[in-house]
């Protein structure tokens, strides 16, 4: 019996956030890793793409928890700082109204105070109370169980009585409610839910632990692009001796009785490992990579009765000009809150109203467009294709018109005479680009009912030595969720390639 795992060979199927973090951790363990991307760049929803001098960041922009990333570099006594440069942002997000009214979020407790008297001083003392319940549920959530693998069901009655202690068969919103009378700073301390795939109405009160992580850890953005912290994890996974095979896609994983035994690509290429994870689409992993199997079709088949996260229409755009007036990242709220959320996750309708994240990099970082220019995207949460079935060729360009129409009449009234290029991206190319079902951008919906033990297992039931990384397994999507998923899948290849 060997206590060591070198030697051992194990490959990563996916080069996201998740998927080069638990790499990072296998190779710094001393296993022999592979990742497989089948995309031509690595990232994953952290895609990017380069179009006339600018940069475009597909996907997650704002970086909370940096330790949980430095982490990854600190297990073999290298710096993060060598490979990514981390910008703090501030404020954090600038909310904003219909009616005119702005709100700066962020972790300057004076200013975040002042802010929050602007719109009812009354809420100040519910305040202090809500910050108290998200420092409980954090601690509680996140520092405990965020990067603990719930295997078993003993393993969430273990957890019962903290969820239960903190109610958190409650939703953020109506949690924050309780604490706060203005539904201005309701909206401002429940939207987070949205950021990770969730709806403020229906996800657990225990995601109100990320006030508290921002609080704590701040909001930052790596130097470049988000594009960047994944060139500088692939550099990293490198120095270290991984290997990477990218542009070809896993499209098989091989198996023999109830164990993995490797892996065939699109261009025929195979390897047999002693271990498989995937950071791929948790549907796409058992209904296709595993559609040979009994298991892969078995849970395949029922992981598409659960619920998913909605899909996502974003609008990237370069503009003439810069905008040191609109900061890095604003919310631009609709007339409607709790309608408009209802209408994407219920009703699956695409409304003639909606709210926009808007990114604006350059503010922070001019390097993201050409000297004199800005790099911009706007992103509206639209129902997943089960919900919502639209030809996006033909609604697309009128999405996009509208979309950029309303940051025009809000923030920049010449905005279509400064445009120097622009696209956009729809649920039909998440699940083209992504293999994502319906085309969800943050997989399976963050409810309780699908949450730690009922959400993808990070080690496989029945196949002993597949395991699942990512968004779809415990604990969610968001760049600290699934770095927290690749530690705790992390945690059990090493100790099963151990023995």
């Amino acid at each position: 019996m060997s206590n060591s795992p070198e030697g051992r060979r194990a490959c990563v199927i996916g080069a996201g956030f998740g998927g080069m973090a638990l790499a990072i951790r296998l190779q710094s363990a001393g296993i022999a890793t592979t990742v497989i991307e089948g995309r031509d760049k690595v990232g994953g929803r952290a895609y990017h793409w380069q179009e006339d001098g600018f940069t475009f960041d597909a996907g997650p922009t704002v970086i909370t928890d940096p330790p949980c990333l430095q982490e990854l570099w600190e297990l073999s006594g290298h710096d993060i700082a060598d490979d990514v440069e981390l910008m703090p942002v501030m404020p954090f997000y600038r909310l904003n109204w219909p009616d005119g009214v702005n709100f700066d979020y962020s972790n300057d407790e004076q200013d975040l105070r002042k802010e929050i008297a602007k719109l009812d001083p009354a809420d100040l003392v519910g305040y202090d109370r809500f910050l108290e319940y998200s420092a409980a549920v954090h601690d509680e959530g996140y520092v405990k169980l965020g990067t603990v693998p719930f295997l078993d069901f003993k393993s969430m009655l273990k957890a019962a009585p903290a969820l239960a202690k903190h109610q958190a068969w409650r939703s953020v919103y109506s949690m924050v409610s309780k604490f706060i009378r203005n539904e201005k700073l309701r909206e401002a301390l429940s939207f987070h839910t949205l950021l990770v795939g969730g709806s403020p109405m229906k996800t657990s009160s225990i995601y109100a632990l990320i006030h508290k992580l921002e609080k704590d850890g701040g909001v930052w953005w790596a130097r470049g692009g988000t594009n960047r912290l994944i060139a500088g994890m692939v550099r990293h996974f490198e120095r270290l001796g991984g290997t990477m095979r990218v542009g070809d896609p896993v499209e098989k994983v091989e198996t023999m009785g109830n164990r993995a035994t490797g892996v065939v690509t699109r261009s025929g290429w195979r390897a047999e490992f002693d271990a498989v994870a995937s950071n791929a689409d948790i549907v796409h992993s058992y209904k296709d990579l595993l559609g040979d199997t009994y298991r892969g079709k078995t849970y395949g088949k029922a992981l598409t009765k659960k619920k998913f996260s909605p899909s996502l229409f974003v609008v990237h755009f370069g503009l003439e000009g810069t905008w040191p007036g609109i900061p890095h990242h604003m919310i631009l709220f609709g007339p409607r809150y709790k309608g408009l959320v209802d209408d994407i996750y219920e009703r699956g309708i695409l409304p003639a109203d909606f709210s926009i994240y808007l990114h604006h990099p350059t503010v922070t970082d001019p390097s993201m467009a050409p000297e004199g220019k800005s790099t911009f995207y706007a992103l509206v949460p639209v129902a997943h294709q089960g919900k919502l079935t639209v030809d996006w060729d033909k609604i697309g360009p009128e999405l996009e018109k509208r979309v950029l129409d309303e940051v025009g009449r809000r923030l920049i009234p010449d905005i279509h005479d400064r445009i120097v290029t622009k696209f956009h991206y729809a649920p039909a190319d998440f699940t083209k680009d992504l293999n994502a079902h319906l085309g969800s951008a943050f997989s399976l919906e963050p409810l309780l009912t699908q949450s730690a033990f009922f959400r993808g297992h990070n080690r496989d039931d029945k196949i002993g030595n597949f395991y699942l990384v990512g968004a779809g397994t415990h604990p969610g999507a968001g760049i600290p969720g699934v770095v927290g998923s690749a530690k705790a899948t992390a945690g059990l290849m090493i100790e099963d390639l151990s023995t």
